[in-house]
């Protein structure tokens, strides 16, 4: 987004948005809640997320329509009162650790993209955000990435990776990789190759409505 120079135009006129799979969770039951308080609560599996709410944003994405996105509260784990609107836009990158794991939503996507980061990086930023962002503590952190986060990922983000059409090791690191996307989303913009075959990263795309695009699988 910074460096298509989205990021610091009005929402309105934006030709790319992006949206995240962190948007969608579940609202959860008092027990469930209970247990996500304590950090005895997978948030990293597939059924954590209302991939039904999923499906009817992509599809609405798809008509060209505005659509109001959930805002989720990582501290209190539920969703807040208030709503983001994103505007119709030529370029949707649609993020998430398991936005390949559902057949029905992956087909939706004209470029899948899956970040590849180091198990250490991966961990070190999760505790830094948790503690910093989110006000838990080391050793529950820990616990967590232990019992869930890593078993999840193993077990449905990372075989998620052969559905992918383009893996970028390093993460954002990764400038050569990072540029490409840029030219292709680029290209899409200005009406080149990529838009006449109406493609679009993680999405689909045509004409004029918006392109879902580049759902990238990113292990948290």
């Amino acid at each position: 987004m910074e460096l298509l120079g989205q990021n610091k135009i009005d929402h309105h006129q934006r030709q790319v948005a992006i949206l995240s799979q962190d948007s969608f969770y579940k609202v959860l039951t008092p027990e469930q809640k209970a247990k996500a308080q304590k950090g005895q609560f997978n948030f990293d599996h597939p059924d954590a997320f209302d991939n039904e709410l999923i499906m009817q944003t992509l599809r609405l994405i798809l008509q060209g329509k505005t659509i109001q996105i959930p805002v989720y509260d990582f501290v209190t784990h539920s969703r807040k009162e208030e709503f983001v609107t994103v505007y119709p836009a030529d370029v949707v990158l649609f993020e998430g650790i398991l936005m390949f794991y559902s057949q029905e939503i992956r087909d939706l996507f004209q470029m899948k993209l899956f970040v590849d980061t180091d198990p250490d990086t991966r961990l070190s930023r999760r505790v830094l955000r948790d503690i910093s962002e989110r006000g838990r503590e080391l050793e529950q952190v820990l616990a967590q990435y232990i019992t869930f986060v890593k078993p999840a990922f193993e077990e449905f983000c990372l075989p998620t990776k052969k559905y992918a059409d383009v893996i970028i090791p390093r993460g954002a690191d990764n400038l050569v990789a990072i540029n490409l996307i840029v030219q292709h989303i680029q290209d899409i913009l200005n009406g080149g190759p990529s838009k006449r075959h109406n493609s679009c990263t993680n999405g689909h795309s045509t004409p004029r409505q918006r392109r879902t695009s580049e759902s990238s699988s990113r292990p948290h």
